[in-house]
């Protein structure tokens, strides 16, 4: 549960939607900003993007809601790291190792670049992670 989350934490889209994108999951994902320092990538503008525009290309959202939505984030207490290189290959890396997407390795990398692990809701990034010992504790599961 969010309330037993360190401090410190690396947050993807997956979570950040959920800040502005009334869901299942978006209570958990509002009590983990209280009192903490939240990290993420570059990445996480362009996923978001493509979330809200997603949901209105299928009727989900209002072009206007999704922009009202976006601004809302806009304003989201975020450290944002710059995604170069040097954090993509460790990623590639992590992607190869883990048989899983760049996009969510990518968190994972800043994750252990910066000493914390990353928060997700997404149930199949945390599967993926966990059969690895070494980096097993390194992923969240927004529900607990």
């Amino acid at each position: 549960m969010p309330d037993d989350f360190p401090d410190r934490l690396v947050v993807d889209a997956s979570v950040g939607i959920k800040w502005v994108i009334d869901e299942p999951g978006s209570d958990q994902a509002v009590a983990v900003v209280s009192g903490r320092r939240l990290i993420t990538s570059s990445l996480f503008w362009i996923e978001t993007a493509n979330v809200l525009a997603t949901k209105v290309r299928k009727g989900e959202l209002s072009r206007a809601s999704a922009s009202d939505a976006w601004r809302d984030l806009s304003d989201a207490p975020l450290e944002i790291i710059d995604t170069g290189p040097s954090s993509i290959e460790q990623a590639l890396t992590l992607a190869h190792d883990l048989q899983h997407p760049v996009y969510d390795c990518v968190y994972l990398a800043l994750a252990i670049e910066m000493g914390c692990p990353v928060v997700t809701a997404d149930k199949r990034f945390v599967a993926s992670v966990s059969g690895s010992p070494i980096l097993a504790g390194k992923v969240l599961f927004l529900y607990g």
